[in-house]
C-alpha cells in the first residue's frame, strides 16, 4: 500500500469509530462531533476509559497497534459496565464492531470512577503480560534486537555461539513494512512452525534518522536480499516471496559501500584500486592446502593450539589435507608444525570461472579469488545501460526498485537496444544506496560475491555487544566463552569483557538496597 492508500484507510477508520461511537461519547459527557477528529477523538477516547494519553502514540505503532487496539475495545464496553467474559470476547471476535451494538441497542450509564484495577488474578497476569510484550516490542523493533551468529563466515571477529546485541537505532530504526505480524518473531512462530505474519497489507518505507552511517567495514546486520520462502508452497509448487523485514537476517562485513568500485584479487578486498585494510580485530581466514609427514591431524588439537573451527580433511592414501579455515597469524604458526611437509594458501587463478558467482550470466572469468572490478551504486548518481552493463543491475531495476516499492519493472534486450517495461533506456538512475557485504572467512562465505548488492532499505542494524558466547567446539561441561562475554563487536585491540565491572555494579545496588531496607526496618 503506498502513503496515500494507508491515508485513506486511516480516514476510512475514523468513520468507522465515529459512526460506532459517538453516542457513547455523549454518554460519557462529550460532544459527538469530538468523535470524528482524527487523533483528537482518540485522546478523548483515553480520557474516558480513563488511560494515559500516551496510549494514543501506541496506536500508531505497527504491530504494537494489534496488541493496543483490542485492549482499547475491551476498556471502552467496559466503561460502561460491559464486563463480562463472553462480551470481552465478542468485542476482540468481531474486531470491535460490538462497540456498535453497545453504541446503538443500549442505554448503559457510562462510568465515570471505574476501578481500572483487574478483578481477577488471571485479568492482572494478562494485563501485566500484555504491556510487558509492548514494551519489549517497542525495544525489540526500534532500539535493540537479540542475534546469535549461526555460522562461521566472520571468524574470527565474531565466532558461532555469539549472542549479540544488534542496534537499531545507530543506522536509524526501520518501521516495519509488514502491517500484520506474530509480536518479537521473525518469519516463522516458534514450536508451530507457520507463518509469522500476513504478506499484506504492506507499509511503505520508512527509516527514522540515525546517528551514522554505514562506514566501510563495519561489520552489519541485514536482510538477506534474494531470501524467499522455501517452507511455505502453493498449490502450483512456487514458493513465495518475502516482504523485506521479514527476509532471513544475515551478518557480514561491508567492505564496500556507495560509490566504490570493487575487486577482489587473490583473494584479498581491492577498493578503488587499493587494498582494502581491515580493522584490528578481523582476522580474515583462508583455504589452505598441502601434505603431511605420514599422519593425520588430531582435530581437537588443531582447535586448541591454532584455533582451526572450519575442521580439515585428509586423505591417506596421498597424505594430502586441506584447512578449510585458517588466520594469516595461525598460519605463520601452523606451517611450523613437525607434521606438516608443506602448504600452501588455496588460490582460484585468475580467469577460472565459477558460473554461479554475481552477475550469474556465466559471462565472466571470475571466481572467489579473483573477481570484479564492479561498481558499487549510490542513490542519485546515473549509470549507462548496456546489453553488457544490464545484469549488474536487472535485480536493483526489476526487483528492490520496482517489485518491492510497487512498480512493475521489466527489463529486455532488442539487439543492441536496452528496453524498461518495452521503451529504449540508455541509463538508470538509482533510488537508493547499495552495499557490498562479505565474510572475513574468504572461502566459506556465501556473501555478495554470489548474490549481488544490499539495498539500503534491507539494512537491520549494528551489532555493538555481545552478551554471551558459547562454544560447541570446547570439551569438557564448561563450555562458556568467559572472555567474551559483555564485550563490544567494535574497537581496537584485542576485546575487554565489562563482566567484572557489571558484577561490581551488581553487588553495589543490592548491598545497598539491603542496607536501605534494613535501616527503613
Amino acid at each position: 500500500m503506498t502513503f496515500t492508500e494507508w491515508f485513506l484507510f486511516f480516514l476510512f477508520v475514523q468513520v468507522v469509530h465515529f459512526l460506532g461511537t459517538w453516542k457513547l461519547y455523549q454518554r460519557a459527557g462529550r460532544k459527538a462531533w469530538e468523535a470524528a477528529v482524527p487523533v483528537y477523538n482518540a485522546i478523548i477516547l483515553m480520557k474516558i476509559i480513563n488511560r494515559p494519553w500516551w496510549w494514543v502514540v501506541l496506536m500508531f505503532i505497527p504491530i504494537v497497534n494489534l496488541i493496543i487496539f483490542p485492549v482499547v475495545w475491551v476498556e471502552t464496553i467496559r466503561s460502561f459496565g460491559r464486563n463480562s467474559t463472553t462480551e470481552t470476547f465478542l468485542v476482540i471476535l468481531t474486531l470491535g464492531f460490538y462497540i456498535y451494538y453497545v453504541n446503538y441497542a443500549t442505554n448503559d450509564v457510562y462510568i465515570e470512577d471505574r476501578d481500572l484495577k483487574p478483578r481477577t488474578e488471571a485479568g492482572e497476569w494478562i494485563s501485566s503480560i500484555l504491556f510487558a510484550v509492548i514494551a519489549a516490542t517497542i525495544v525489540h523493533t526500534y532500539i535493540m534486537q537479540p542475534f546469535t551468529i549461526p555460522t562461521s563466515s566472520l571468524e574470527k571477529t565474531l565466532l558461532v555461539g555469539d549472542f549479540l546485541f544488534v542496534s537499531k537505532f545507530h543506522y536509524g530504526a526501520r518501521v516495519p513494512q509488514t502491517a500484520v505480524a506474530f509480536p518479537m518473531v521473525h518469519d516463522t512462530i516458534p514450536v508451530l512452525g507457520i507463518k509469522s505474519y500476513l504478506n499484506k497489507p504492506q507499509i511503505p518505507y520508512f527509516r527514522f534518522p540515525g546517528f551514522e552511517n554505514v562506514e566501510r567495514n563495519d561489520i552489519v546486520v541485514f536482510n538477506w536480499p534474494v531470501d524467499t520462502v522455501r517452507k511455505f508452497f502453493d498449490r502450483s509448487g512456487k514458493h513465495y516471496k518475502k516482504p523485506v523485514d521479514k527476509k532471513s537476517n544475515y551478518v557480514k562485513r561491508a567492505v564496500g559501500v556507495p560509490g566504490d568500485s570493487l575487486s577482489v584479487v587473490d583473494g584479498y578486498v581491492h577498493i578503488n584500486g587499493e587494498q582494502l585494510e581491515l580493522p584490528d580485530r578481523a582476522k580474515p581466514q583462508f583455504s589452505y592446502v598441502g601434505q603431511t609427514k605420514g599422519q593425520p591431524f588430531n582435530p581437537q588439537s588443531l582447535y586448541k593450539l591454532y584455533d582451526i573451527t572450519d575442521g580439515y580433511s585428509y586423505n591417506p592414501n596421498n597424505n594430502f589435507f586441506v584447512i578449510r579455515a585458517l588466520s594469516e597469524e595461525n598460519f605463520e604458526r601452523f606451517k611450523n608444525h613437525p607434521n606438516v611437509a608443506s602448504i600452501r594458501r588455496y588460490v582460484d587463478s585468475a580467469g577460472v570461472k565459477n558460473p554461479s558467482l554475481f552477475p550469474n550470466d556465466g559471462k565472466r572469468n571470475w571466481n572467489n579469488d579473483n573477481f570484479g572490478p564492479i561498481y558499487i551504486p549510490e542513490a542519485g548518481k546515473t549509470v549507462k545501460l548496456t546489453p553488457e552493463s544490464m545484469p549488474f543491475y536487472r535485480e536493483i531495476i526489476e526487483t528492490y526498485e520496482g517489485e518491492e516499492m510497487g512498480i512493475s519493472n521489466k527489463l529486455s534486450v532488442n539487439g543492441t537496444q536496452v528496453l524498461l517495461n518495452g521503451q529504449p533506456i540508455d541509463s538508470y538512475t538509482f533510488k537508493q544506496n547499495y552495499y557490498w557485504m562479505m565474510g572475513d572467512n574468504r572461502n566459506n562465505s556465501e556473501d555478495s560475491r554470489t548474490w549481488g548488492y544490499v539495498p539500503e532499505n534491507h539494512i537491520v542494524g549494528k551489532p555493538v555487544f555481545i552478551w554471551m558466547s558459547w562454544d560447541s567446539n570446547a570439551s569438557g561441561f564448561d563450555k562458556i566463552r568467559w572472555d567474551r562475554v559483555f564485550t563490544t563487536v567494535k574497537g581496537d585491540g584485542e576485546p575487554t569483557s565489562f563482566l567484572p565491572y557489571f558484577l561490581i555494579v551488581l553487588v553495589i545496588f543490592f548491598g545497598w538496597r539491603y542496607f536501605k531496607k534494613r535501616r527503613e526496618a
